[in-house]
């Protein structure tokens, strides 16, 4: 299946007019998302701590549709820097559509995690997303439309082993959305979804943690998950991607 040729679920202009910040858009769901929406018509703006990493993304970006397509190198950590992203995007107008989304914390066992390694993940999710969504959210709210993604974790549902400061983050991100779609004016919109085991970067780098903490061999972990996946396969980032791009669309009003 080819996602972004013949079987490209969207019209071209299906976001034409809508502008979505898409962050942690070096790889993996981020990347695919930027790809998804830009071919629907969208106009991005790509974040990711280091800029050198977008630029053949915004390059891919401008093949896939008209724009503009820009990068932004934004650090999720640093809040100040993430005010003053607030205050460049909106010179150049509404985001109608932000996705957040951003690296999870290394693997291990909850029980063995320091107070101090709930720091930066909780900084670069929750609180760079608080800090977006505030700044953002009256410029949608003035022109009348706003979709808000987060890209969290099947975790949320039931915790997945060896990831204990991810679960916790995972639903502490889930539970400020569903309190914030009570709060936020009924023209902006705001869901999670969660991704089951996707074949992304990040997803293999946790394969190698447990591998080194647990001593399993590869094939053993990638079973394991495979067990909890009814299409006993991987998931494609552009599968997701193309959830996400579902969301931000004007029929996702009441979704």
């Amino acid at each position: 299946m080819d996602l972004l040729g013949p079987d490209f679920p969207f019209h071209p202009k299906a976001l034409a007019g809508k502008r979505a910040l898409i962050c942690g858009a070096s790889g993996g769901i981020g990347a695919a998302t930027a790809r998804m929406m830009a071919k629907a018509g969208a106009s991005t703006v790509v974040a990711a701590r280091s800029i050198g990493k977008l630029d053949a993304l915004v390059q891919d970006l401008h093949r896939l549709g008209p724009g503009p397509h820009t990068a932004m190198s934004l650090d999720l950590e640093d809040l100040t820097a993430v005010e003053d992203a607030v205050v460049e995007l909106q010179k150049a107008g509404p985001v109608h559509i932000l996705v957040n989304n951003a690296g999870g914390p290394p693997g291990g066992a909850l029980i063995d995690a320091d107070v101090e390694e709930f720091i930066a993940p909780f900084q670069r999710h929750l609180h760079a997303a608080h800090t977006l969504v505030k700044g953002l959210t009256p410029g949608m709210e003035q022109v009348g439309y706003g979709r808000i993604l987060q890209i969290i974790s099947t975790s949320v549902k039931e915790p997945i082993p060896n990831i204990g400061v991810s679960n916790t983050l995972r639903g502490a991100m889930a539970s400020w959305a569903k309190t914030l779609s009570r709060e936020l004016p009924p023209c902006v919109t705001i869901n999670n979804v969660l991704p089951g085991f996707t074949a992304t970067g990040r997803l293999s780098s946790l394969a190698d943690s447990i591998q080194a903490r647990t001593g399993k061999s590869a094939e053993d972990v990638h079973r394991g998950w495979m067990d909890q996946v009814p299409i006993d396969r991987l998931i494609d980032p552009l599968e997701t991607a193309a959830t996400l791009t579902y969301l931000a669309l004007p029929a996702a009003g009441g979704t």
